[in-house]
């Protein structure tokens, strides 16, 4: 089998990261992949903001923990977290920043990582103290968070994929 479908079959989503910090090289080459996703009109519209920054992420992920309703962390520890920020007013931009998270995780799977898309990037750079945030990394402009891809280390194997539901696909011929 072609080694680009198969990493599209076995992909899983990492919920438990080692703390070790991904390499430079890791972190280039997944995000070049991002930069790759299909755009409409190839405009290549959103905004990758990649933190390391531990406060940082800490911060992110206390946010998105308060906006969950929870105390844990829902970045499961990854020490890598990509936010993808889609052009407020680009009527494709939340389309175009979703493929961008594809490839992203396509990416870091293909070059051993883990990753897992989190949600509630909109609701958090909503807030003032994500808008905050936003303006300490000097980003500019009117964007809205579209998801939030942590990479690491898997500190565990994913589990094995589930069956695909019975009716997931219709022909019409």
């Amino acid at each position: 089998m072609n080694a680009a479908y198969e990493n599209l079959l076995t992909r899983r989503s990492v919920r438990k990261y080692k703390s070790e910090q991904i390499s430079d090289e890791e972190l280039g080459a997944v995000l070049k992949a991002g930069t790759y996703a299909p755009t409409a009109m190839g405009k290549q519209s959103p905004l990758l903001v990649a933190v390391q920054d531990k406060s940082d992420i800490a911060r992110l992920s206390s946010l998105n923990a308060q906006i969950q309703g929870t105390t844990g962390d829902p970045f499961y520890g990854a020490p890598t977290v990509v936010v993808v920020f889609a052009q407020a007013g680009n009527r494709n931009g939340v389309q175009d920043a979703s493929l961008v998270m594809g490839n992203l995780m396509n990416a870091a799977h293909a070059l051993g990582l883990g990753s897992c898309w989190i949600n509630r990037a909109r609701e958090t750079f909503e807030l003032p103290e994500g808008r905050e945030l936003l303006a300490k990394w000097g980003i500019e402009g009117d964007w809205i968070g579209v998801g939030n891809c942590v990479l690491g280390y898997p500190a565990a194997e994913p589990a094995a994929p589930a069956a695909r539901r019975e009716g997931y696909v219709k022909i019409i011929k």
